[in-house]
């Protein structure tokens, strides 16, 4: 245990370092505008150029652009801000703020907004049908604004989960100069009855303590009023944090977008600077494509392993990585899990925050970190036109970033990590032939066998769990028809999970779907089952008191006892449901993802 000496000590230079990092910032911000030498409206010029485009120029006129600023580079600034969701309800304001980063590095700013979901908002209802792909609406109309407007270069302003992958995803299919700036996190709430830190997990499981009797009504409501105090996104190393400090480590951000949270006078600056970044890149022609190497999608990777990060970080990575020409699959993910130690101690499986992550150096620290141990490649370039090992040259030593108890130190406890590989396992079998994601942290344990109890939704899973929790005791939990066609659109199951935790089971049941898991989500959970119920997958032929063994150490989840003639047996009566969707936008939806293992994406 550290002294009081000690802490104040480090305190003061925590304090101190935030301080130089704010002076630093605002200097480069607020400095003497730069040069915008001619040339750079690659793009806009087919519009702002040719007499015979007389009307769009006579429409760009009337947008208030003068005679000189049709020669000037255009950036579109693509917000996905809308107001019912605190991590978005703030973006508008950023992306004025980038708006005028950029005029002042003398280009044209257009703002233009995109769509989003809330997670936490829609979560255990029909409305996660939606979650999913609202990623590839994302990308899809970044894309088609930044295309048809004939946009130099792109600043996205993502909040909340499927944000972030959407940006990413259109930012490589544009291949135009382009800088992501993460909404950034909320802030902890605070319990009224007894003081105690709460986030939205916190709600979450509130239902699970309700139900098994550990909480009463006074309880309950305290934790949902109070989860939540204002903007940013969910604050733990929940699936928004996990994109971004991974996005930061692939290069696609500023140093401590990640991490500097949402309401912090330092987002505002960080939105400012964006501006002089992006006209950086479009005088040295640095596109996203130049960035989002192999190695650069390996930082990344490592980065989600190291901070005990999403499953969700799988499936979109995958799809991010596709839309950049570089190929990534489960394999890959599973050979960065092998040599990568989960080594923060972050929420939902630990105590800290991404607030506590920014108190101690933020994301820069634990890169710089991950890179004196070997685990991250420095040489990869940055949209700061720096390489990743240059660009963390202006950060402070790493000074205790969250760790487990016991793990003072200067530096994260690589030697005495949470878990000597990474949380989350690529798992084949007999019930996944194409693959599954497994998240388990060790906490759990590492082996789980036990009678399949089966749900055809998760609506089911969650009144059986209300009527009777022991009934879960022992269980293998499977949750099917909740994949990308069959949920449709693979919602997560973040309540599920929460009101097992809730519950007291967390160590007494494991759960299986076909569907996702919320960064959200922890326990003995394994997502991503492929092939999906829906399409035959054999999680559809599995019955209650089937017996499943699963072995993250040897990564295998298979039905155990029962015969292949009985498989067989199985399949020949098994017939798929009726679509849930059967016109708009799930049906399309439907009609062309793609499975988990394969990123669902959509253009495939």
């Amino acid at each position: 245990m550290k002294s009081l000496q000690c802490q104040q000590k480090a305190q003061g230079l925590r304090a101190q370092d935030s301080r130089s990092r704010r002076t630093a910032v605002r200097v480069q911000a607020n400095g003497s505008a730069p040069e915008v030498p001619p040339g750079l409206n690659k793009w806009s010029s087919h519009i702002t150029q040719p007499k015979s485009q007389g009307a769009s120029q006579a429409m760009l006129y009337a947008t208030g652009l003068s005679e000189a600023d049709m020669n000037k580079p255009q950036v579109g600034i693509a917000s996905m801000w809308y107001e019912g969701n605190p991590c978005n309800m703030h973006l508008l304001n950023l992306a004025e703020e980038v708006k005028r980063g950029v005029v002042e590095a003398g280009m044209v700013g257009y703002r233009f907004n995109t769509i989003g979901v809330s997670d936490g908002i829609s979560m255990g209802t029909d409305g996660m049908s939606f979650s999913l792909q609202s990623r590839d609406l994302i990308a899809d109309s970044i894309e088609t604004v930044m295309s048809a407007q004939w946009y130099d270069a792109n600043v996205s302003l993502p909040g909340c989960d499927k944000n972030m992958p959407g940006s990413i995803i259109a930012m490589a299919r544009l291949n135009r100069p382009s800088i992501m700036v993460y909404g950034g996190t909320i802030k902890p709430g605070y319990s009224q009855l007894d003081g105690s830190v709460l986030d939205i997990v916190s709600a979450f499981q509130s239902f699970g303590a309700y139900a098994a009797g550990l909480v009463t009504e006074e309880q309950r409501f305290d934790m949902v009023r109070h989860a939540c105090p204002g903007a940013g996104a969910c604050g733990g190393m929940y699936t928004a944090n996990t994109m971004s400090s991974s996005i930061e480590a692939l290069g696609m951000s500023l140093p401590y977008s990640s991490s500097i949270p949402a309401t912090d006078p330092l987002k505002l600056d960080e939105c400012r600077m964006a501006g002089r970044y992006i006209l950086e890149l479009l005088k040295r022609d640095i596109k996203p494509r130049d960035i989002m190497t192999y190695k650069a999608f390996e930082n990344a990777m490592v980065t989600v392993m190291a901070t005990g990060g999403s499953t969700n970080a799988v499936l979109h990575y995958i799809a991010m990585a596709r839309a950049a020409g570089v190929p990534l699959s489960l394999d890959d993910w599973q050979r960065v899990s092998d040599k990568v130690p989960f080594i923060c101690d972050l929420k939902p499986s630990g105590k800290y925050v991404m607030e506590d992550v920014h108190k101690v150096g933020g994301t820069p620290a634990l890169l710089k970190y991950l890179m004196a141990k070997g685990f991250i490649d420095g040489s990869c370039l940055t949209v700061t036109g720096a390489w990743l090992e240059r660009r963390q040259d202006h950060g402070g030593e790493p000074g205790g970033l969250p760790g487990p108890e016991g793990g003072a130190g200067r530096g994260l406890p690589v030697e005495a990590p949470i878990k000597s590989t990474g949380h989350l396992q690529i798992l084949y079998g007999n019930l996944c032939p194409e693959g599954s994601v497994a998240k388990i942290t060790g906490k759990e344990g590492l082996q789980f066998t036990g009678q399949a109890l089966c749900f055809d939704c998760e609506e089911d899973m969650l009144a059986a769990l209300e009527a009777d929790t022991e009934k879960f005791r022992g269980k293998v939990v499977i949750i099917r028809y909740e994949g990308p066609k069959g949920g449709p659109g693979m919602p997560e199951m973040l309540t599920p999970t929460s009101a097992i935790m809730g519950a007291g089971l967390g160590k007494e049941c494991a759960l299986i779907t076909d569907g996702r898991f919320s960064g959200g989500s922890h326990g003995f959970v394994i997502g991503h089952v492929t092939p999906e119920a829906q399409v035959g997958g054999p999680i559809a032929l599995a019955q209650d008191g089937d017996v499943i063994a699963i072995d993250a150490d040897k990564r295998v989840m298979d039905i155990v006892g029962v015969s292949d003639a009985d498989m067989a047996d199985r399949r020949a009566r098994w017939t798929a449901p009726p679509l849930k969707a059967t016109s708009g936008t799930l049906y399309k939806y439907i009609k062309n993802v793609v499975s988990a293992s394969e990123g669902c994406v959509t253009d495939a």
